[in-house]
């Protein structure tokens, strides 16, 4: 079995543009609105501990360790909720920390210093939250399915995969085969969503700490965990992935172009 070279020059595309997008925007946006580097790699720390290391432990858990908690959630509806609100949770949770450690750093400097730290703070963690995201989740895990293709079509994927069982070997020949420029197309689609969505995020929550409402925690995690539910429920085998990726594209749409105003009006009005 051969992968496409179409497919395999999609996909390297998609990683491509995934992976150079959070640095592209930052570059774009640096001097126009003071984006200060150690805002991103916050965001870049946040994601890891709280995504990377405690959500997947909390899942690890969960989801296998636990039986009484592996059985109860092995109903679909069950598995879409808990789903949807551990991610809202743990992120949420981490964005507040992160954002709360930024605002201490912006007050200790100076009064002014804190009056004038305006939404580029939120852009600049968004972005390295959700590049983090876009990095771990996405760039990383698809090279290493471009690496499977490549040895796939040079025939030497069997003995390099030599130390994993058989059934894992041919699942990965199964994914493989599957493969198309299409799929190159819905990754590249869920990781830019994902990180228009991680801004909002991340500019909805620095906008209510910054006015010191308490309900804005509560409200992130609500709205984290309405992003996630989509996929959820396909995970769950409950909507197809073309209904996912709709409701994603639309989603997007709409945050980027509410981002968009929020960033364009100081320009508008100097």
């Amino acid at each position: 079995m051969v992968v496409a070279p179409l497919t395999l020059s999609s996909l390297a595309v998609a990683t491509l543009l995934v992976a150079a997008l959070p640095f592209v925007i930052y570059r774009r946006l640096r001097r126009p609105l003071a984006l200060n580097p150690r805002d991103a790699i916050t965001g870049v720390a946040i994601f890891a501990l709280f995504a990377m290391v405690i959500e997947r432990a909390l899942n690890d858990y969960v989801l296998h360790r636990n039986e009484a908690t592996a059985t109860f959630l092995s109903n679909p509806l069950a598995f879409v909720v808990y789903g949807a609100l551990a991610a809202g949770i743990c992120e949420e949770v981490g964005r507040f920390i992160g954002m709360r450690l930024l605002l201490k750093r912006a007050a200790a400097k100076s009064a002014s210093a804190a009056a004038g730290n305006g939404d580029g703070t939120a852009l600049t963690y968004g972005l390295g939250h959700g590049g983090a995201e876009a990095w771990l989740v996405g760039v990383l895990v698809q090279i290493q399915w471009i690496l499977f293709a490549v040895f796939e079509n040079r025939g030497e994927l069997d003995g390099y995969l030599s130390n994993l069982p058989t059934d894992s070997v041919m699942r990965i020949h199964l994914i493989l085969a599957s493969l198309t420029p299409q799929t190159a197309g819905i990754f590249a689609l869920e990781r830019v969503a994902a990180l228009v969505f991680q801004i909002g995020l991340s500019v909805l929550m620095w906008r209510g700490m910054r006015a010191g409402w308490r309900g804005i925690l509560p409200l992130a995690i609500a709205l984290h965990a309405l992003v996630d539910v989509p996929a959820a429920l396909f995970q769950a085998q409950l909507v197809p992935l073309a209904a996912v990726d709709g409701v994603y594209a639309v989603g997007a749409v709409i945050v980027a172009g509410l981002l968009f105003s929020v960033f364009r009006r100081p320009a508008v009005a100097a």
